[in-house]
C-alpha cells in the first residue's frame, strides 16, 4: 500500500515538473513546478529532473525598477521575463534552438498578434522570415533560422520609468 502511494506522489511530481516555463504578458510569472530560483545577481540553480532551469538577478534599488527572470527550456532555449515592482510581467524576450510557445507567452494578446501578423503578411505577399508586429499595447519582434531564433515582446504602456525596447535583450 506504502509503495502505490509512493509511486503516484512520483508520478503526480514528474507531470508536474515537465510542465513548460512560461509568463504571461501583463499577468504574473509562471514557471515549472520544483524548479529553483534565486535573487542573486548572476547566479544559477538547477533542480535535478526539472524540465527548466530558472535564474533572478534582482536590479538594485538605484538601478531600473524591475526584475528579469531566467528560465532554460529543455529544448535549450533561454526565455527572460521581465517584472514590474507591481509583479506583472511587462515583457519577454527569448532566444534559443526553438521558437518557445508564443501563444503561452503573449497570453491574452496572443489572438491580436496573430491577427496583426496576418494582415502584415498578407499586404507584403510572405509567410516566412522574420515578423515584427507594432501597435500601441503590443510590440513583437521575432526572427531568425533553423536552430537559432530570438525575438522579444513588449507592452509599451507597461515600460516602468526609464526602461525602454533597448532594455529588452
Amino acid at each position: 500500500m506504502n509503495l502505490r502511494i509512493v509511486c503516484s506522489a512520483m508520478a503526480v511530481a514528474a507531470a508536474i515538473a515537465a510542465l513548460p516555463a512560461h509568463a504571461e504578458l501583463g499577468g504574473a510569472p509562471t514557471w515549472s513546478a520544483g524548479a529553483t530560483t534565486s535573487s542573486a545577481t548572476a547566479s544559477t540553480s538547477a533542480t535535478s529532473g526539472t524540465s527548466a532551469t530558472l535564474a533572478a538577478r534582482r536590479m538594485s534599488a538605484n538601478a531600473t525598477p524591475y526584475t528579469v527572470n531566467t528560465t532554460t527550456l529543455t529544448g535549450g532555449t533561454v526565455v527572460r521575463e521581465y517584472l514590474a515592482s507591481n509583479g506583472n510581467v511587462f515583457a519577454v524576450a527569448w532566444q534559443g534552438p526553438q521558437v518557445p510557445e508564443l501563444d503561452t507567452l503573449l497570453g491574452t494578446y496572443f489572438p491580436g498578434y496573430v491577427q496583426s501578423l496576418n494582415t502584415a503578411r498578407a499586404a507584403h505577399g510572405t509567410g516566412f522570415g522574420a515578423a515584427s508586429v507594432q501597435s500601441s499595447d503590443l510590440v513583437v519582434q521575432s526572427g531568425g533560422h533553423m536552430g537559432a531564433f530570438a525575438g522579444r515582446a513588449w507592452l509599451p504602456p507597461a515600460l516602468p520609468a526609464g526602461v525602454s525596447a533597448n532594455d529588452i535583450q
